[in-house]
């Protein structure tokens, strides 16, 4: 389809700001967030090492979709012109803004979007970076949304996604055992969280997300995967 329709708001597009799974709109899980999170993933390593792969100087443009609490929006503004920090939760950006202004970060512009809503010109920005949100769409709008990021994106430019991504082989057996290891590192709280991802949210296949990439013109560099359900893709737009 021609994406630009969906700028155009159609009457069956899907509602991004449903909150879908664990519900982000509410102030107190946006407050626990980074403790939550703190258990089992080291954000900061994270961090750095997506802004190592998309090597952005001082006068580029970056754009983060699911900002969350602002932390990678954050680390990327002290390296760059220009960040667009986009979410679909009020709740989140509020809180973010405060982290951000706390952290003398003044060049950070935050949206109240999501990867259909969010809107910026066609070829402006040099990398776009999404962690853990591209899951929150079903696949054909995850295609329509992949698409849009395509057009906003300078040539060359590159998008660093990360989500929860099943590697085809054994799919059961590594979203069990993903399952499992949540419940050690964070009890029960952690393990109904990723419970419920996997039977309310829309995480897919990695063959599906290599189509949805390549075919919205993209070119993989590299993917990676880690525990067989966290996939991690460095792409960029050809030309």
């Amino acid at each position: 389809m021609d994406t630009n329709e969906i700028d155009r708001r159609l009457a069956w597009e899907y509602d991004e700001f449903k909150q879908v799974g664990k519900n982000y709109g509410l102030r107190e899980e946006v407050e626990a967030y980074d403790v939550t999170h703190a258990k089992i993933r080291d954000v900061a390593k994270e961090n750095s090492t997506i802004l190592e792969a998309i090597g952005i100087g001082p006068n580029d443009a970056v754009t983060e979709i699911g900002t969350g609490t602002g932390t990678f929006a954050i680390a990327a503004a002290g390296l760059c012109s220009h960040v667009d920090a986009v979410d679909v939760s009020e709740a989140m950006l509020d809180f973010a803004k405060n982290k951000a202004k706390q952290a003398g970060a003044t060049n950070i512009e935050f949206h109240h979007a999501g990867f259909l809503t969010y809107q910026a010109p066609d070829e402006s920005i040099d990398a776009i970076v999404t962690s853990l949100a591209l899951h929150h769409l079903p696949d054909f709008w995850k295609s329509v949304a992949l698409e849009r990021l395509h057009r906003m994106l300078k040539p060359g430019g590159k998008l660093f996604l990360v989500d929860v991504i099943i590697e085809a082989d054994s799919p059961m057996e590594k979203i069990a055992a993903s399952i499992e290891s949540q419940d050690k590192a964070g009890g029960d709280f952690l393990r109904e969280d990723m419970e419920s991802h996997f039977r309310e949210e829309f995480s897919t296949f990695d063959w599906v997300m290599d189509g949805l990439l390549t075919r919205s013109g993209f070119e993989i560099k590299s993917r990676w995967f880690r525990d067989g359900v966290f996939g991690i893709y460095l792409s960029v737009k050809k030309g």
